[in-house]
Protein backbone atom coordinates (compact mmCIF):
# COMPACT_ATOMS: atom_id res chain seq x y z
CA UNK A 1 0.00 0.00 0.00
CA UNK A 2 1.35 3.06 -0.87
CA UNK A 3 2.23 5.82 1.97
CA UNK A 4 0.69 9.20 2.41
CA UNK A 5 3.02 12.31 0.99
CA UNK A 6 2.58 15.50 -1.17
CA UNK A 7 1.66 15.50 -4.45
CA UNK A 8 5.14 16.96 -5.49
CA UNK A 9 7.00 14.34 -3.54
CA UNK A 10 4.48 11.74 -5.04
CA UNK A 11 5.30 13.11 -8.58
CA UNK A 12 9.12 13.29 -8.31
CA UNK A 13 9.20 9.74 -6.79
CA UNK A 14 7.01 8.36 -10.03
CA UNK A 15 9.89 10.41 -12.40
CA UNK A 16 12.82 9.11 -10.29
CA UNK A 17 11.28 5.79 -10.57
CA UNK A 18 11.45 6.33 -14.40
CA UNK A 19 15.00 7.64 -14.72
CA UNK A 20 15.90 4.85 -12.63
CA UNK A 21 13.96 2.37 -15.46
CA UNK A 22 16.25 4.17 -17.99
CA UNK A 23 19.66 3.83 -16.03
CA UNK A 24 18.79 0.01 -15.91
CA UNK A 25 18.15 -0.05 -19.59
CA UNK A 26 21.17 2.12 -20.02
CA UNK A 27 23.00 -0.40 -17.78
CA UNK A 28 22.89 -3.45 -20.53
CA UNK A 29 24.82 -0.90 -22.78
CA UNK A 30 27.61 -0.31 -20.24
CA UNK A 31 28.20 -3.82 -19.35
CA UNK A 32 28.15 -5.14 -23.11
CA UNK A 33 30.87 -2.48 -23.89
CA UNK A 34 32.72 -3.37 -20.77
CA UNK A 35 32.99 -7.01 -20.40
CA UNK A 36 35.62 -7.19 -23.61
CA UNK A 37 38.24 -5.35 -21.02
CA UNK A 38 37.05 -6.41 -17.69
CA UNK A 39 36.32 -9.88 -18.09
CA UNK A 40 32.14 -10.95 -17.74
CA UNK A 41 32.55 -11.84 -14.20
CA UNK A 42 35.38 -9.91 -13.77
CA UNK A 43 32.88 -6.83 -14.15
CA UNK A 44 29.95 -8.30 -11.95
CA UNK A 45 32.16 -8.49 -9.14
CA UNK A 46 33.65 -5.24 -9.02
CA UNK A 47 30.06 -3.36 -9.90
CA UNK A 48 28.58 -5.78 -6.97
CA UNK A 49 31.02 -5.27 -4.96
CA UNK A 50 30.95 -1.30 -4.80
CA UNK A 51 27.13 -1.45 -4.84
CA UNK A 52 27.26 -3.93 -2.00
CA UNK A 53 29.25 -2.02 0.14
CA UNK A 54 27.17 1.40 -0.88
CA UNK A 55 24.12 0.18 0.20
CA UNK A 56 25.55 -1.57 3.86
CA UNK A 57 26.89 1.92 4.17
CA UNK A 58 23.19 3.81 3.92
CA UNK A 59 21.46 0.82 5.64
CA UNK A 60 23.95 1.69 8.77
CA UNK A 61 23.25 5.45 8.12
CA UNK A 62 19.14 5.28 7.63
CA UNK A 63 18.70 2.47 9.89
CA UNK A 64 20.94 2.53 12.61
CA UNK A 65 22.60 -0.73 11.78
CA UNK A 66 23.08 -3.69 9.45
CA UNK A 67 22.85 -6.56 11.50
CA UNK A 68 20.57 -9.69 10.49
CA UNK A 69 19.59 -12.31 13.04
CA UNK A 70 21.41 -15.77 12.78
CA UNK A 71 18.71 -17.58 11.97
CA UNK A 72 18.22 -15.59 8.55
CA UNK A 73 21.47 -14.88 7.89
CA UNK A 74 22.22 -17.89 6.08
CA UNK A 75 18.97 -18.13 4.14
CA UNK A 76 19.84 -14.46 2.73
CA UNK A 77 23.40 -15.93 2.08
CA UNK A 78 22.08 -18.89 -0.03
CA UNK A 79 19.29 -16.33 -2.10
CA UNK A 80 22.70 -14.02 -3.19
CA UNK A 81 24.20 -16.75 -4.01
CA UNK A 82 21.39 -17.72 -6.62
CA UNK A 83 19.63 -14.29 -7.20
CA UNK A 84 22.80 -12.01 -7.40
CA UNK A 85 26.21 -14.91 -7.75
CA UNK A 86 24.63 -17.16 -10.21
CA UNK A 87 22.53 -14.90 -12.09
CA UNK A 88 25.29 -12.36 -12.36
CA UNK A 89 27.77 -15.40 -14.05
CA UNK A 90 24.97 -16.38 -16.68
CA UNK A 91 23.63 -12.57 -17.25
CA UNK A 92 26.94 -11.49 -18.38
CA UNK A 93 28.31 -14.57 -19.63
CA UNK A 94 25.69 -14.68 -21.91
CA UNK A 95 25.70 -10.72 -22.68
CA UNK A 96 29.06 -11.04 -24.35
CA UNK A 97 27.63 -13.41 -27.17
CA UNK A 98 24.26 -12.37 -27.47
CA UNK A 99 22.48 -9.12 -28.44
CA UNK A 100 22.04 -6.17 -26.05
CA UNK A 101 18.03 -6.50 -27.57
CA UNK A 102 17.88 -9.87 -26.60
CA UNK A 103 19.11 -10.04 -23.40
CA UNK A 104 16.60 -7.57 -22.09
CA UNK A 105 13.23 -9.21 -23.63
CA UNK A 106 14.24 -12.29 -22.70
CA UNK A 107 14.75 -10.86 -19.06
CA UNK A 108 11.62 -9.36 -19.26
CA UNK A 109 10.20 -12.91 -18.83
CA UNK A 110 11.42 -13.27 -15.45
CA UNK A 111 7.97 -12.83 -13.77
CA UNK A 112 6.28 -15.68 -15.51
CA UNK A 113 9.31 -17.81 -14.28
CA UNK A 114 8.61 -16.34 -10.52
CA UNK A 115 5.24 -17.16 -10.96
CA UNK A 116 5.50 -21.00 -11.70
CA UNK A 117 8.18 -21.57 -9.33
CA UNK A 118 5.82 -19.85 -6.89
CA UNK A 119 2.90 -21.83 -7.75
CA UNK A 120 5.27 -25.08 -7.96
CA UNK A 121 6.67 -24.57 -4.36
CA UNK A 122 2.93 -24.12 -2.98
CA UNK A 123 3.40 -20.35 -2.43
CA UNK A 124 1.16 -19.12 -5.19
CA UNK A 125 -1.99 -20.92 -7.10
CA UNK A 126 -1.70 -21.43 -11.00
CA UNK A 127 -5.10 -21.01 -12.29
CA UNK A 128 -6.28 -20.39 -16.10
CA UNK A 129 -5.76 -17.38 -16.93
CA UNK A 130 -1.85 -17.21 -15.76
CA UNK A 131 -1.45 -20.64 -17.51
CA UNK A 132 -2.62 -19.02 -20.48
CA UNK A 133 -0.18 -15.57 -19.90
CA UNK A 134 2.61 -18.14 -19.39
CA UNK A 135 1.70 -19.60 -22.18
CA UNK A 136 1.97 -16.80 -24.56
CA UNK A 137 5.17 -15.44 -22.90
CA UNK A 138 7.29 -18.35 -23.68
CA UNK A 139 5.66 -17.94 -26.76
CA UNK A 140 7.35 -14.49 -27.25
CA UNK A 141 10.32 -15.96 -25.79
CA UNK A 142 10.69 -18.38 -28.39
CA UNK A 143 10.42 -15.48 -31.31
CA UNK A 144 12.94 -13.64 -29.65
CA UNK A 145 14.88 -16.50 -29.38
CA UNK A 146 14.13 -17.39 -33.22
CA UNK A 147 16.54 -14.28 -33.80
CA UNK A 148 19.48 -16.92 -34.23
CA UNK A 149 17.84 -19.40 -36.67
CA UNK A 150 17.33 -23.21 -35.59
CA UNK A 151 21.39 -23.58 -35.38
CA UNK A 152 22.90 -23.76 -31.65
CA UNK A 153 25.36 -20.86 -32.05
CA UNK A 154 27.64 -19.28 -29.91
CA UNK A 155 24.50 -16.21 -29.84
CA UNK A 156 21.85 -19.05 -29.20
CA UNK A 157 23.99 -20.60 -26.52
CA UNK A 158 24.10 -16.91 -25.01
CA UNK A 159 20.01 -16.62 -24.82
CA UNK A 160 20.02 -20.04 -23.29
CA UNK A 161 22.10 -18.45 -20.56
CA UNK A 162 19.95 -15.47 -20.37
CA UNK A 163 17.06 -17.68 -19.60
CA UNK A 164 18.74 -19.66 -16.76
CA UNK A 165 19.93 -15.92 -15.42
CA UNK A 166 15.97 -15.49 -15.71
CA UNK A 167 14.98 -18.33 -13.52
CA UNK A 168 17.70 -17.70 -10.95
CA UNK A 169 16.03 -14.03 -10.10
CA UNK A 170 13.14 -16.29 -10.51
CA UNK A 171 14.19 -18.41 -7.69
CA UNK A 172 15.67 -15.45 -5.56
CA UNK A 173 12.03 -13.57 -5.67
CA UNK A 174 9.72 -17.02 -5.21
CA UNK A 175 11.69 -18.78 -2.27
CA UNK A 176 13.17 -15.18 -0.56
CA UNK A 177 9.55 -13.82 -0.29
CA UNK A 178 9.12 -14.83 3.47
CA UNK A 179 12.39 -13.87 4.89
CA UNK A 180 12.70 -10.47 2.85
CA UNK A 181 9.92 -9.27 4.37
CA UNK A 182 10.89 -9.89 7.88
CA UNK A 183 13.61 -6.91 7.25
CA UNK A 184 14.13 -3.59 4.95
CA UNK A 185 14.71 -3.99 1.53
CA UNK A 186 17.78 -1.81 1.76
CA UNK A 187 19.23 -4.10 4.60
CA UNK A 188 18.65 -7.22 2.67
CA UNK A 189 19.73 -6.27 -0.46
CA UNK A 190 23.15 -5.48 0.99
CA UNK A 191 23.51 -8.54 2.98
CA UNK A 192 22.44 -10.66 -0.53
CA UNK A 193 24.57 -8.72 -3.17
CA UNK A 194 27.62 -9.32 -0.91
CA UNK A 195 27.11 -12.80 -0.68
CA UNK A 196 26.33 -13.16 -4.12
CA UNK A 197 30.22 -11.14 -4.89
CA UNK A 198 31.64 -13.69 -2.66
CA UNK A 199 30.47 -16.53 -4.83
CA UNK A 200 31.54 -14.62 -8.02
CA UNK A 201 35.36 -14.31 -6.59
CA UNK A 202 36.96 -17.63 -7.85
CA UNK A 203 35.51 -17.26 -11.59
CA UNK A 204 36.01 -13.18 -11.51
CA UNK A 205 39.70 -14.27 -10.21
CA UNK A 206 40.55 -16.44 -13.03
CA UNK A 207 39.03 -14.39 -15.90
CA UNK A 208 40.77 -11.27 -14.79
CA UNK A 209 44.00 -13.17 -14.35
CA UNK A 210 43.96 -14.37 -18.12
CA UNK A 211 42.87 -10.46 -19.32
CA UNK A 212 44.96 -7.45 -20.41
CA UNK A 213 44.45 -5.56 -17.27
CA UNK A 214 46.66 -3.15 -19.00
CA UNK A 215 43.41 -1.64 -21.19
CA UNK A 216 41.54 -1.02 -18.37
CA UNK A 217 41.00 3.37 -18.48
CA UNK A 218 39.00 6.18 -17.51
CA UNK A 219 36.39 4.05 -19.79
CA UNK A 220 35.56 1.19 -17.71
CA UNK A 221 36.42 2.91 -14.51
CA UNK A 222 33.36 5.06 -15.22
CA UNK A 223 31.55 1.63 -16.20
CA UNK A 224 32.13 -0.07 -12.99
CA UNK A 225 30.89 3.22 -11.35
CA UNK A 226 27.43 3.45 -12.66
CA UNK A 227 26.79 0.05 -13.15
CA UNK A 228 27.63 0.14 -9.35
CA UNK A 229 26.59 3.32 -8.30
CA UNK A 230 23.37 4.39 -10.23
CA UNK A 231 21.98 0.79 -11.27
CA UNK A 232 22.69 -0.94 -8.72
CA UNK A 233 23.10 1.24 -4.93
CA UNK A 234 20.76 4.63 -6.48
CA UNK A 235 18.34 2.33 -8.60
CA UNK A 236 17.73 0.20 -5.58
CA UNK A 237 17.00 2.82 -3.35
CA UNK A 238 14.45 5.35 -5.76
CA UNK A 239 12.75 1.98 -6.53
CA UNK A 240 12.34 1.14 -2.53
CA UNK A 241 11.18 4.48 -1.90
CA UNK A 242 8.52 4.80 -5.32
CA UNK A 243 7.01 1.41 -3.67
CA UNK A 244 6.83 3.00 -0.11
CA UNK A 245 5.43 6.23 -1.85
CA UNK A 246 3.14 5.23 -4.42
CA UNK A 247 2.78 1.49 -3.89
CA UNK A 248 4.01 -1.83 -5.84
CA UNK A 249 1.50 -1.67 -8.85
CA UNK A 250 2.35 1.83 -10.04
CA UNK A 251 6.24 0.74 -9.87
CA UNK A 252 6.16 -2.82 -11.20
CA UNK A 253 4.33 -1.26 -14.32
CA UNK A 254 7.52 0.69 -15.25
CA UNK A 255 9.70 -2.64 -15.37
CA UNK A 256 8.68 -3.23 -19.51
CA UNK A 257 10.15 0.20 -20.08
CA UNK A 258 14.14 -1.12 -19.87
CA UNK A 259 13.70 -3.70 -22.62
CA UNK A 260 12.21 -1.13 -24.96
CA UNK A 261 14.71 1.35 -24.25
CA UNK A 262 17.92 -0.92 -24.18
CA UNK A 263 16.91 -2.38 -27.81
CA UNK A 264 16.85 1.90 -28.56
CA UNK A 265 19.64 2.61 -27.37
CA UNK A 266 21.18 -0.51 -28.43
CA UNK A 267 20.65 0.37 -31.95
CA UNK A 268 22.27 4.28 -31.35
CA UNK A 269 25.20 3.57 -29.55
CA UNK A 270 26.26 0.00 -30.19
CA UNK A 271 25.06 0.24 -33.94
CA UNK A 272 23.07 -3.12 -33.25
CA UNK A 273 20.12 -4.00 -35.47
CA UNK A 274 16.58 -3.97 -34.21
CA UNK A 275 15.21 -6.67 -35.58
CA UNK A 276 11.37 -7.96 -36.44
CA UNK A 277 11.22 -10.70 -34.24
CA UNK A 278 12.50 -8.63 -31.08
CA UNK A 279 9.42 -6.09 -31.72
CA UNK A 280 7.05 -9.24 -32.32
CA UNK A 281 9.07 -11.32 -29.38
CA UNK A 282 9.02 -8.63 -27.16
CA UNK A 283 5.05 -7.40 -27.68
CA UNK A 284 4.14 -11.18 -27.19
CA UNK A 285 6.69 -11.23 -24.08
CA UNK A 286 4.74 -8.18 -22.45
CA UNK A 287 1.24 -9.65 -23.62
CA UNK A 288 1.82 -12.62 -21.53
CA UNK A 289 3.05 -11.32 -18.40
CA UNK A 290 0.02 -8.68 -18.46
CA UNK A 291 -2.45 -11.53 -18.92
CA UNK A 292 -0.42 -13.49 -16.24
CA UNK A 293 -0.45 -10.54 -13.61
CA UNK A 294 -4.73 -10.60 -14.04
CA UNK A 295 -6.08 -11.26 -10.46
CA UNK A 296 -2.50 -11.93 -9.69
CA UNK A 297 -1.02 -8.94 -7.55
CA UNK A 298 2.25 -7.48 -8.28
CA UNK A 299 5.63 -8.63 -7.95
CA UNK A 300 8.52 -6.13 -8.21
CA UNK A 301 11.71 -7.11 -10.15
CA UNK A 302 14.06 -5.07 -8.78
CA UNK A 303 17.56 -4.79 -8.96
CA UNK A 304 17.58 -7.55 -11.57
CA UNK A 305 20.03 -5.80 -14.13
Amino acid sequence: MASAGTPSERRLAEISAVGVMAIWAGNFIVVKASIPILTPVGFAFLRFLVAGLVLLALCRWWEGSIGIPRRDLWRIALLGFVGFGAYQMLWTTALSSTSVGNSALLIAATPIFTMLISAAIGTDRLGRTRAIGACISFGGVAIVAATHGASLDRAALGDVLTIGAAICWAIYVSFGAAVLRRHSPLRTSAWAILAGTALLVPAAAWEMAHADLAAVGPAQVAAVAYSALLAGALGNVVVFRGIKMLGPTRITNLQFLPPALAIVMAAIVLGEPILPTQIVGGVVIVLGVVIARHDWGTRPVVGAT
